[in-house]
């Protein structure tokens, strides 16, 4: 689809793109474009237009003349239609152009220069050789290059619904017909078409290229050359196919009839989600959705262990992202819309893992995958922190940390940072909090960040918790706990000397805190444990190289160099302190 912008319009831009400023073409109205100029009689239906390959129906509803009156093609008949390819069959670059300006039955008056459309055509021109067509846009058929080497040309012959297209995982159910060049069906699918993954192939390779790129219930004619076909060898007959012959060109009438959206939820295909019948809005449950949901739990050869919402058992009510049901399903749940079914298939890592695990109906085997039918009957999504007053966010961040809390003493560190995160996000400066407030929120948010700090520190996350140390001092530049958490993270990492630096800063502070002592006496034995390392290291290399001066020099840049670093790390000791005792 293109649009055509007058002259003095013309810039550098994507074809296709419809630009606001040229305003639509009134009736009666001639506008002059690059080459031609074009009277509007009666405009089109809709909002697309036709690109060069494409295939057009016109009818020319005048009869071609010069612009001093001369007819210059009475052989042509009045309102007989013809359909030619754009751009490629010989009917004149000029009414190409012209042509993919028009909208599925207008009618204008082209004005064309005499040379064919290579030169401008003025309005105050007074060339006799120019010419006029009268033309209408019967119809058109879209093609499309696939490949983009002419190896694939689809021509669409009925469009299809809505503008969502298969992707790689989807399951996708099609009617084909495939005939040679002299008419032989090769194959052709049942009258209810044939179902299967994109991923796994189908007939030929190109074919799940080509159906990515149509919509639902979408209707189009293939010409596939053989390198995309079955090549030079072609193929013996079998498999529902008859014998196909070397290099043969392929013709297909493909359907595509729907298909079923496949998600790689968790990004490993350890859990996936099929979806049988789309939802509501645009909108998903998300994390924090106090949702509602039935399904039928089964393994993998199809024992049901499960039921909820189905008969008379009541549907399952849960609060996604609290670890109330198994990962897999929370995590898939939370990409669900509102009145979705979809098939999830769950990996043991995501499932029960290796243990047996009695459910209502039955055994789930350690090990096992399982499958879920389920269908979201409704959820409640938690507000987001811009749909709440500044009091409300204060209040919901307070309930989250103490959440977090709670989970943070029973071991569930994961858990309770992301509580942490979350809490932090709902106090985060954005301009609605009064000066009280705007202090209740630091606090918390410092809080919030120092707790989330511990949890990396637990689950050996020590950059995360250095960036989250490093964000609390960038607000308070004297919190011990940060100075504390960071020594801590830096020990781990093996960054002895930041250490070093945090827990003397520390002190300065707090010069009784017991904690801080304990790991420094930590950092002090860890570094004499490195220094006799070290100290062995160089004696080992001096005894190899006694032969070699220039070892020793080394050495004495070496020690220059720490020497230095540590009268540096000095340097910085003592301007905190200076600054602390100042504030």
């Amino acid at each position: 689809m293109v649009v055509l912008l007058s002259e003095e319009d013309e810039f550098d831009e994507e074809p296709g793109e419809v630009v606001d400023s040229a305003p639509p073409q009134k009736v009666g109205e001639e506008r002059e474009f690059s080459g031609f100029k074009k009277k509007l009689f009666k405009p089109g239906q809709g909002l697309e237009f036709p690109n060069f390959d494409d295939v057009v129906t016109v009818r020319c509803v005048g009869i071609g003349t010069l612009l001093d009156g001369t007819t210059f093609d009475s052989t042509r008949e009045r309102d007989q239609p013809r359909t030619f390819a754009l751009g490629k069959d010989d009917i004149g670059a000029g009414l190409d152009r012209a042509i993919i300006t028009m909208k599925k039955g207008e009618v204008a008056l082209f004005t064309l220069p005499g040379d064919g459309g290579d030169g401008d055509v003025s309005l105050d021109s007074d060339d006799s050789s120019a010419v006029r067509f009268e033309v209408e846009l019967v119809s058109w058929i879209t093609v499309v290059d696939v490949c983009k080497d002419g190896g694939v040309v689809k021509k669409i012959l009925e469009k299809g619904s809505g503008i969502e297209r298969p992707g790689d995982l989807d399951e996708v159910l099609v009617k084909y017909r495939v005939v040679l060049g002299d008419g032989t069906v090769v194959v052709e699918t049942l009258e209810g078409g044939v179902e299967f993954h994109m991923k796994d192939g189908h007939l030929f390779p190109i074919l799940p290229k080509v159906i990515m790129t149509m919509t639902r219930g979408e209707k189009a004619e293939l010409i596939l050359q053989p390198q995309y076909a079955f090549g030079e060898k072609g193929r013996e007959a079998g498999s529902g196919l008859c014998s196909i012959p070397p290099n043969s060109v392929l013709h297909v009438n493909i359907e595509l009839v729907s298909f079923k959206p496949v998600i790689n939820v968790t990004g490993d295909s350890k859990v996936i989600k099929k979806i049988l019948k789309e939802g509501e809005g645009a909108f998903t449950a998300n994390e924090g959705a106090n949702v509602t949901v039935s399904f039928t739990a089964m393994l993998e050869d199809g024992t049901v262990f499960e039921k909820r919402g189905i008969g008379e058992t009541l549907p399952l009510e849960f609060i996604t992202d609290e670890e109330q049901v198994i990962t897999g399903l929370d995590r898939a749940v939370a990409t669900m819309k509102k009145g979705e079914r979809a098939i999830i298939s769950i990996h043991p890592d995501y499932a029960f893992g290796d243990v047996e695990v009695r459910r209502d109906i039955a055994i789930v085997p350690p090990g096992s995958n399982v499958v879920y039918d389920i269908e979201m009957m409704d959820f409640i999504k938690e507000k987001a922190p811009w749909e709440l007053n500044s009091k409300e966010k204060i209040e919901v961040a307070g309930r989250m940390k103490e959440e977090g809390n709670v989970l943070f003493k029973v071991g569930n560190y994961q858990r309770a940072g992301k509580k942490y995160e979350k809490a932090a996000d709902f106090v985060d400066e954005d301009g609605s909090f009064g000066f009280d407030e705007q202090k209740q929120a630091q606090t918390l948010k410092v809080s919030c960040w120092l707790n989330s700090a511990a949890c990396s520190l637990k689950l050996n996350d020590f950059p995360g918790a250095i960036k989250l140390c490093s964000q609390v001092l960038d607000v308070e530049f004297c919190n011990v706990k940060a100075f504390y958490r960071r020594a801590q993270a830096y020990i781990e990492t093996g960054d002895y000397l930041l250490a070093d630096v945090d827990i003397k800063k520390a002190l300065v502070v707090d010069p009784q805190n017991r904690d801080v002592k304990v790991i420094q006496k930590k950092l002090k034995q860890l570094q004499a444990d490195s220094d006799k390392k070290d100290a062995k290291l160089y004696e080992n290399m001096l005894a190899r190289k006694t032969k070699d001066p220039s070892m020793a020099i080394k050495r004495l840049k070496v020690e220059k160099d720490q020497g230095e670093n540590e009268e540096v790390a000095r340097m910085e000791i003592d301007e905190v302190a200076d600054s602390a005792v100042i504030q």
